[in-house]
């Protein structure tokens, strides 16, 4: 009978938990784009990747709670042009695939330039909103 001391144990839940962080989006596959708050890690892949003006795209997106942190119970995803001060001709769908996965459907950049996509996320605490912006040619 094999006895495991205190050391080995609390390495394997130190192993098991950085797994864990570790694994954050890794069910999206590559390339990846990472978008981080002290709350959580979002990871977003789109399809097709790259993006292609005026063709629809999805994205597959998740949501890796930091802490104490809970997934939001409404997730919404957006995008506008800050220099031409208007968003999409569409609103995209979102759909939660469950474990803190989510699909946003329906997203179109109909025109080149810098685009800012937006996460807004909304549960019991403060509404989040998550950005980063992408140059589409």
């Amino acid at each position: 009978m094999m006895h495991w001391g205190l050391s080995h144990a609390l390495a394997c839940v130190t192993l098991a938990a950085s797994h864990a962080a570790l694994a954050c989006g890794s069910s999206l596959g590559q390339p990846t784009r990472q978008i981080d708050s002290p709350q959580l890690q979002l990871m977003y892949k789109t399809t097709p990747d790259p993006v292609q003006v005026g063709r629809h795209f999805t994205l597959q997106f998740a949501l890796c709670p930091r802490g104490q942190a809970a997934l939001p119970a409404e997730v919404r995803v957006d995008a506008h042009m800050p220099e031409h001060k208007h968003g999409m001709n569409y609103k995209p769908s979102v759909a939660a695939l469950g474990q803190g996965l989510y699909r946003a459907e329906g997203l179109m950049f109909h025109m080149p330039g810098r685009w800012e996509l937006v996460f807004e996320l909304r549960g019991a605490g403060t509404p989040l909103r998550l950005a980063q912006s992408l140059q589409i040619d």
